[in-house]
C-alpha cells in the first residue's frame, strides 16, 4: 500500500508557520501604545514571516480621524491609501466584510486604476482580509505577491488567522493608549490640586526633577506607607512649612 504523507506535512508546516507569525506579532505589539507604530510593526513582521509574500500593507478607517496607512516598503505605500477610492482590494474587503483574493492581476477587472498602478510596481497577486479592531476603527491587511498564482489557500488561511489576531492586538494598543491619556489627564489634574501641587513643587526643588517624576515619588511614598496620596502630600507640606528652631 502506498501512503502519500506529503499533504499532511505541508499542512502541518503551514500551521506551524502561522503559529510562529502570531507569536512574533504578539511579542512585537504587546507593549506598544502608538497605533501607527503598531501598524508598521504588523506589516513588517508579516512581510518577513510569510513565505511567498513580498510586501504587506494595512488600510485603517478611523471614525473622526484621518485614515491610517502602513506599508512594509515605502515604495508601495500608495497601494494601501484611499486615493483610489472604493476601487481597491482593501476597500472591497472592508465594505463586503470578507476576504478578497486576486491570485493573478494580469486580467483583473475589479479595480482598474488600482490594478494598473499595482502592476507597475511589480505586484502580481493580492489578498486583502478585513480586520475588526474596535467600535471606532476597522481596516484591512493586504498581502502582496511578486508573481502570479503564488498566493494559495494556505495563504488565505494565514490571512484569516492574521486578521483575527491583529484585530485583538491593535485593539489592545488603542486601549493602552487611552489608558495612558487618561492617566496623563489625572496627573495634570493632580498637579493643579492645591496640596498635591505644593508637595510636587517641594520635591522638584529638592531633587531638581520634572513634575511627572516628582509625582511618581509621591505615589511611591503613598504606596510604601499604605496611605492616600493626598495625606502624603499634606505631611510633606506640613514638614517643610514647620518653622525651624534656631
Amino acid at each position: 500500500m502506498n501512503l502519500d504523507t506529503r499533504e499532511p506535512v505541508v499542512h502541518t508546516l503551514g500551521v506551524l508557520e502561522a503559529a510562529a507569525l502570531l507569536r512574533e506579532l504578539t511579542a512585537g505589539l504587546i507593549a506598544l501604545t502608538d497605533f501607527d507604530e503598531a501598524l508598521l510593526a504588523l506589516v513588517r513582521v508579516t512581510r518577513d514571516a510569510v513565505a511567498g509574500v513580498r510586501w504587506c500593507g494595512f488600510t485603517a478607517l478611523r471614525a473622526g480621524e484621518p485614515a491610517g496607512v502602513a506599508a512594509s516598503d515605502e515604495g508601495l505605500a500608495g497601494l494601501d491609501d484611499l486615493r483610489h477610492g472604493p476601487d481597491t482590494p482593501a476597500m472591497s474587503a472592508i465594505h463586503r466584510r470578507e476576504m478578497i483574493l486576486a491570485a493573478d492581476l494580469t486580467g483583473e477587472l475589479r479595480w482598474p486604476a488600482w490594478t494598473a498602478h499595482a502592476r507597475d510596481l511589480g505586484v502580481r497577486g493580492v489578498i486583502s482580509a478585513p480586520v475588526d479592531i474596535d467600535d471606532q476603527v476597522i481596516g484591512a491587511i493586504n498581502l502582496y505577491a511578486a508573481a502570479p498564482d503564488l498566493l494559495t489557500p494556505q495563504h488565505q488561511l494565514t490571512a484569516m488567522l492574521l486578521a483575527e489576531h491583529a484585530g485583538l492586538l491593535l485593539a489592545a494598543v488603542r486601549d493602552r493608549n487611552r489608558q495612558l491619556t487618561l492617566a496623563g489627564e489625572r496627573d495634570a489634574s493632580l498637579l493643579h490640586d492645591g496640596v498635591v501641587g505644593q508637595a510636587v513643587g517641594v520635591i522638584m526643588t529638592q531633587r531638581g526633577c520634572p513634575p511627572a517624576e516628582a509625582l511618581d515619588v509621591l505615589r511611591t511614598a503613598a504606596s510604601s506607607l499604605d496611605i492616600p496620596l493626598r495625606e502624603v502630600a499634606e505631611r510633606l507640606v506640613r514638614t517643610v512649612s514647620r518653622p525651624r528652631d534656631n
